[in-house]
């Protein structure tokens, strides 16, 4: 029965995280699209982004559950009058069909009141203050199956790519595909292979100092007997989807502070990871546990790879480096 639930049409998601590009782009072109959601930002796009894809779920997956971030009932009462009927339009063009503000929170909170073993976790806007200062970020969906993420689709429309900007990375079991945002031609993608002696490793982390420990991550890579790796600075689960290309070797979340880590943020990614072919653990090397609702509370950081020795060696370190604090 697992093995069955875990095969999906992954198109109607596909279909809807394309629209949400399109309409995260528009949004983007506007004068002021942000405000203040409990001190960290939330824009028109979420908004109407959340709701394209929480509409998606509940007509081609009636049966699945919804963890998310937004929520409508906050949209009516954060966002203006003026702003809703704004995104509404936008969202009706993108869609093809008119919609009202009423609409766009029925949508958001579609399957969030549900339980099942089959959830969706979705980000509308995976790194926000990427998106609002003109960087990388992505749309993202990923699929719980019995808290397992066997399939996950993320949108990066800033993600560089040669005359047509954008790429749109999918998964699902042991198959990854990458394909322009624009549509045409996917393709199957896997991780790369180790660089020879793990020289000039390829790494990547957050842009925003306050959420990962940026002097921790060069600790380990030293410890690790990394010095040489060439770090590049990324918003959003971006990092996921260049690690699953093989256009970086590893991505290493460590904590800071008492910030959760939440489902939303890393499931797409996950799933796309590993069936590319990498590996996603927490800092010890054991598995990334996303069965405890809306964060991963169970785990520490996280460790995203190609996988092998050099995975192996960012855990020992990280070991190392534990022990050391300890004593």
């Amino acid at each position: 029965m697992i093995a069955l639930r875990q095969t999906r049409d992954l198109t109607p998601m596909i279909t809807a995280a394309r629209q949400a590009a399109a309409l995260t782009r528009r949004v983007q072109a506007l004068s002021a699209n942000g405000m203040l959601k409990e001190d960290e930002p939330v824009t028109l796009a979420d908004y109407g982004a959340q709701a394209i894809l929480c509409r998606a779920v509940a007509h081609d997956y009636p049966n699945d559950a919804v963890i998310a971030e937004e929520r409508g009932d906050q949209f009516l009462a954060l966002v203006t009058a003026t702003d809703q009927v704004r995104i509404a339009g936008i969202v009706s063009d993108v869609l093809g069909e008119p919609c009202t503000p009423d609409d766009l929170a029925r949508w958001m909170n579609a399957g969030t009141d549900r339980q099942s073993d089959t959830t969706w976790a979705i980000d509308p806007v995976d790194g926000t203050k990427g998106f609002l200062a003109g960087r990388r970020y992505s749309i993202a969906c990923g699929l719980l199956v019995d808290g397992l993420p066997v399939a996950g689709v993320l949108a990066c429309p800033g993600y560089p790519t040669d005359g047509d900007h954008g790429l749109l990375f999918h998964a699902q079991g042991s198959i990854a595909r990458m394909e322009k945002l624009s549509g045409g031609l996917s393709y199957r993608i896997a991780v790369s292979p180790p660089p020879r002696g793990l020289q000039n490793v390829r790494a990547v982390a957050s842009v925003e100092r306050e959420h990962a420990d940026r002097n921790g991550f060069l600790a380990l890579l030293k410890s690790a007997r990394l010095r040489d790796a060439k770090i590049e600075y990324v918003d959003s689960q971006d990092k996921y989807a260049m690690v699953a290309c093989g256009d970086a070797d590893l991505y290493v979340r460590l904590p800071i502070g008492a910030r959760e880590h939440r489902v939303w943020d890393h499931a797409a990614g996950v799933a796309i990871v590993h069936a590319a072919g990498g590996a996603a653990t927490d800092l010890d090397g054991s598995p990334l546990d996303f069965t405890q609702g809306r964060t991963l509370s169970r785990n520490r950081g996280m460790v995203v790879s190609s996988g092998g020795e050099l995975h192996e060696r960012c855990i020992e370190a990280l070991t190392r480096l534990s022990r050391e604090q300890a004593t």
